[in-house]
């Protein structure tokens, strides 16, 4: 690899000087080495900003010196690669907790739609950043897609809160009784992580009597209770999964419960908030049943059964 290395220095005053030239720095993604050294990939638009900057520090009466060099000495390119994706993760780190804190104030005032615009001004402002650390990402940081998703999700979730009617507060508690026992559940065609996992805890923990059935999301409602349907009760809220969902309504406290709730929302929704390294494995596995299993139901009844296993390891493991 090739890199662009600047040395500059500047006047002690006056100090907007030095500020200015350090934030234009931290803007355009450069890293800083040791001391008055900072690095940028060489590619033709990172020589070109180094060149404006040079330029305005030798305004300043500052001096600049701009080299192109192929190694760094002291470390090699994959380690300089990694100042770089770190740097930009904290970044993507800082973007992901205001998206959380949106979608947090969304679950707050659920049943209303106040205070929306500046949320809405809020997540533009959030998009705008994702797109200039998209521009100076120099090496595709994965934290960034997973930043992107959150941004998406969030999304969606204040566009449903802007587009439902508005509405009285409901009177009294929201309701948090179980269907009667023996209800059927009604999810998609094709179920897959959330839903398998979803009808398992239904069946294993809040109606062993319960059945299931599948529907588009139009007729869902007609056919029992839905889950896991835009809109339904037990479904997304925030940036919960349905099984979360399930756990947290019906004050599920069982930690190995806790723990599967991690690993299906990392592998379903992607988005960083958990890491559990038995997220890829569940997805595989799940995957796999859905390509060899052509009938819904005994691809639920598999899926649960995979879920099942799950749960029993984690006891095992203690």
């Amino acid at each position: 690899m090739r890199w662009l290395v600047l040395l500059l220095s500047l006047p002690p005053t006056p100090t907007r000087h030095r500020v200015g030239v350090w934030r234009k720095l931290k803007r355009m993604g450069a890293v800083n080495l040791r001391g008055s050294a900072w690095i940028l990939p060489e590619r033709p638009d990172t020589t070109e900003r180094f060149h404006w900057l040079v330029q305005e520090i030798q305004s300043f009466r500052g001096v600049a010196t701009l080299l192109r060099v192929s190694e760094i000495d002291t470390m090699t390119d994959e380690q300089a690669v990694a100042l770089f994706q770190e740097a930009r993760a904290a970044e993507y780190m800082a973007v992901k907790r205001e998206c959380r804190e949106i979608l947090a104030r969304l679950d707050r005032s659920s049943s209303s739609r106040s205070g929306i615009k500046p949320l809405r001004a809020k997540l533009d402002a959030l998009k705008r950043e994702l797109d200039r650390l998209r521009a100076i990402d120099y090496f595709e940081t994965p934290l960034g897609t997973r930043a992107r998703a959150l941004w998406d999700t969030t999304a969606k979730r204040l566009q449903r809160v802007q587009s439902r009617p508005a509405r009285a507060p409901a009177a009294g508690r929201r309701r948090t009784a179980l269907p009667p026992r023996g209800s059927t559940w009604v999810t998609r065609p094709r179920p897959h992580i959330d839903r398998i996992a979803s009808a398992w805890l239904i069946k294993r923990f809040l109606d062993p009597a319960a059945t299931f059935a599948f529907a588009d999301r139009a007729d869902a409602a007609k056919k029992g209770v839905p889950f896991d349907v835009l809109g339904a009760e037990f479904g997304h809220h925030g940036e919960d999964c349905t099984f979360e969902t399930l756990l947290k309504r019906y004050g599920l406290k069982d930690r190995r419960l806790q723990a599967i709730a991690e690993i299906v929302h990392e592998a379903d929704l992607d988005d960083g908030k958990f890491t559990r390294p038995e997220a890829r494995g569940i997805e595989l596995a799940v995957s796999g049943l859905v390509a060899a299993i052509a009938d819904d139901h005994e691809l639920l009844e598999r899926g649960m059964a995979l879920f099942g296993g799950l749960y029993v390891t984690l006891k095992r493991q203690g």
